[in-house]
């Protein structure tokens, strides 16, 4: 199995039919936007963006792209959508995506990680045109036993939280897939992937730390933390989907040799706890200060989670490109220099042209 260097996997999407649930997103819109620039044909297939000044919204992606606004939840509107699509690629990011809503709405959690997730295998078994599929979950949904090194492929899935539970039912569900159905088929290539924490401008979820800061400074308020000394693998959004990509069209090249489950975060020696990120951000953004909330019931946050990446060093040849200093400078001078005024396409083209320079 040779590895592919990056230049010749981002070519091999040029003129392409690739499929993207979640295109609305953070993860999703940066995604998206890569591939309009590499030349690739985008069909997007996700709920209507959260905000209007959504990453979305502000890169203009609903015209550059065929946008479908529908829920993964919906199996036949989906079926019907990837089908008409005919893609090659499909990349699979569509979720509810954060920990504290997973506890208000776990209903919506489960339906939406695990049986939408099976619906997008399902529009795989009935679309013979795909090739390679990247189905993503999240560092999560491992079995936290909050251990000092980090998680391997094969390590047990489980989570604490509905959020963490519902990616690792959604790891077994597509595993059951994989060797029931998609296995058969010996042009297409499958496999799940799994990041740390991402971080990078154009997020504007609610109860994520690099938003809160923003929206804190923003307002003239103190940046309130609710729990300070939790150590994240941080990573900017270019990292993971350099990753996605890479996998993508590895897949597409040698289906076998390629599937399975890869996880995708920075070194070990890169984590800083969420006070070290938000105290940085702050200096950064040159106003501001921070504090830790009080009196807030605390429910089940970890305090440390970690990815060991050795299986995609050594098969696929990835490896990060930004240090964590360069992660948090990247990530506020996005902000910075859109809350300026500057067009956000603009900054995401420049930080997408700085991380690639195989696009340039």
């Amino acid at each position: 199995m040779g590895t592919m260097v990056m230049a010749d996997a981002l070519q091999a999407y040029r003129g392409k039919r690739v499929f993207i649930t979640g295109h609305t997103g953070f993860k999703g819109s940066w995604l998206a936007r890569i591939l309009t620039q590499l030349g690739a044909e985008v069909t997007g297939y996700a709920l209507p963006p959260a905000t209007e000044d959504s990453h979305f919204e502000r890169l203009g992606l609903r015209h550059q792209i065929q946008h479908i606004e529908g829920d993964i939840r919906d199996a036949g509107h989906l079926v019907e959508a990837v089908r008409a699509c005919a893609p090659e690629y499909l990349f699979h990011l569509a979720a509810q995506a954060l920990v504290k809503r997973s506890y208000s709405d776990p209903v919506e959690t489960f339906s939406t990680n695990v049986m939408g997730s099976v619906h997008v295998l399902e529009a795989v078994r009935a679309t013979p045109s795909i090739r390679s599929l990247v189905y993503i979950t999240s560092d999560k949904c491992y079995e936290n036993h909050e251990w000092i090194w980090g998680y391997r492929e094969n390590d047990q899935l489980g989570g604490h939280d509905p959020y963490s539970a519902s990616k690792a039912a959604a790891e077994i569900a597509f595993s059951a897939y994989s060797r029931s159905f998609l296995s058969q088929r010996g042009d297409l290539g499958a496999a799940t992937t799994r990041a740390g924490n991402v971080i990078g401008g154009g997020d504007w979820a609610a109860d994520r730390i690099v938003p809160d800061c923003v929206r804190a400074v923003a307002a003239g308020k103190e940046v309130l933390l609710r729990n300070p000394h939790a150590t994240r693998p941080w990573q900017h959004v270019l990292e993971p989907l350099s990753g996605y990509l890479l996998l993508g069209a590895c897949l597409h090249e040698d289906p076998k040799g390629y599937a399975g489950s890869w996880n995708f975060g920075p070194p070990s020696t890169q984590c800083r706890t969420v006070g070290e990120v938000a105290q940085t951000l702050v200096t950064r953004f040159g106003t501001g200060a921070v504090a830790v909330e009080k009196g807030v019931q605390q429910q089940h946050e970890a305090q440390l989670l970690q990815l060991n990446c050795d299986k995609a060093h050594q098969k696929l040849g990835w490896y990060p490109r930004w240090n964590i200093e360069q992660t948090l400078t990247a990530t506020a001078d996005w902000y910075k220099s859109v809350l300026d005024g500057e067009d956000a396409s603009q900054v995401t083209g420049r930080q997408i042209r700085e991380y690639f320079p195989e696009i340039n």
